[in-house]
């Protein structure tokens, strides 16, 4: 019972990750770069090979629906931060997380996310998560176990995300 906060998010960690490899299991690449309608969020290639995410200026229903591809990486990128934010030197940047580009390396990508939070929440005790020492993104002055239901609550939502847009996909010629 030293640890009886952490083992609960964990656990909660856990069922959000099977939610989260279920959707991403069989994932193809042309799934992710399919368009569900003419605008919304999207990744692109640039001339450099390397593929960049759609920035929303606004949180409003009208920009249309993401594709898999930015909802992977927005995954991605938010879970980097995290983790740089709190464990790391802090630097990372939205403008620095690209797309890996392809469904297989959004599976290598996110599982390394996955396999380095895991690590991180077998290290923490309660007193940690008491603790506002490592909560600088995206939160402040909160109790760095705000920080890991964040996660926890931001990994199902992507995960019902992409889950949605994969029924989507799977139905569009119908």
């Amino acid at each position: 019972m030293a640890n009886e906060v952490r083992d609960y998010l964990s656990r909660q960690f856990e069922t959000a990750w099977a939610l989260t490899e279920f959707h991403l299991n069989g994932l193809a690449t042309e799934e992710c770069l399919w368009r569900p309608a003419h605008q919304g969020l999207h990744v692109h290639q640039g001339p450099d090979g390397r593929w960049r995410a759609d920035w929303p200026d606004r949180e409003d229903y009208d920009i249309g629906p993401s594709s898999i591809a930015w909802l992977t990486w927005h995954l991605g990128f938010w879970w980097s931060m995290v983790l740089n934010h709190s464990f790391g030197d802090g630097t990372l940047s939205r403008e620095n997380v690209m797309w890996p580009g392809t469904a297989d390396d959004v599976r290598k990508w996110i599982g390394e996310l996955r396999s380095q939070w895991r690590a991180v929440l077998e290290q923490v005790t309660d007193d940690d998560l008491r603790s506002a020492q490592r909560t600088r993104w995206p939160l402040q002055d909160r109790p760095f176990g705000d920080v890991v239901a964040w996660v926890n609550i931001e990994l199902t939502k992507n995960a019902a995300e992409i889950g949605y847009a994969r029924f989507l996909y799977a139905v569009r010629a119908r």
